[in-house]
């Protein structure tokens, strides 16, 4: 992913599937990770923290306390197992921005690929486990978690299929 330095027009974002914002003024907040599993699970999409939604929907900085900060702790933590089952991001995922003045912390989150999935909270995939709904995260149910599993454990999910022959 390139370097930004800007993230200009941020007020013409809103939150949908790909987007989240969070203010994070207080550090980080817990639901980060559901978003961060969400995403991966998912389509991936760009957490913004230091970000806010207006009542028209749309988004604004806010003013961060440290940046760097931030962007240290989730190394830290996303890093750790205990916090979450893996990391799939690479250094240029996670960017400070500046945006209406304020630094924004961007976190670029891709989809996990199949044999990553589930990517999920804490030490049990049935329970930590999250998907992005519109703009929501939300627990899969055990069935999608299992699905995901099963790619994961099957090491030619296309087997069986012959791409060398057109059988027609």
């Amino acid at each position: 992913m390139a370097s930004l330095e800007h993230l200009d027009f941020l007020d013409e974002y809103q939150e949908d599937n790909r987007v989240e914002a969070k203010r994070a003024q207080g550090g980080l907040p817990h639901s980060l990770w559901e978003t961060y599993s969400a995403f991966a699970n998912t389509l991936g999409g760009v957490i913004l923290l230091g970000v806010a939604e207006a009542e028209d929907k749309s988004l604004y900085s806010v003013p961060l306390f440290d940046p760097q900060e931030l962007v240290n702790e989730f190394w830290d933590m996303v890093n750790d197992p205990a916090v979450v089952s893996s990391n799939i991001l690479q250094p240029e995922d996670v960017q400070i921005l500046r945006s209406g003045g304020n630094d924004i912390v961007a976190i670029f989150v891709p989809r996990a690929g199949f044999r990553q999935r589930p990517v999920y909270l804490g030490q049990d995939p049935y329970t930590g486990t999250y998907c992005r709904r519109g703009e929501g995260d939300c627990r899969c149910p055990r069935h999608e978690v299992e699905a995901m599993l099963q790619d994961r454990d099957n090491p030619a999910p296309l087997a069986g299929i012959d791409r060398g022959t057109n059988p027609h």
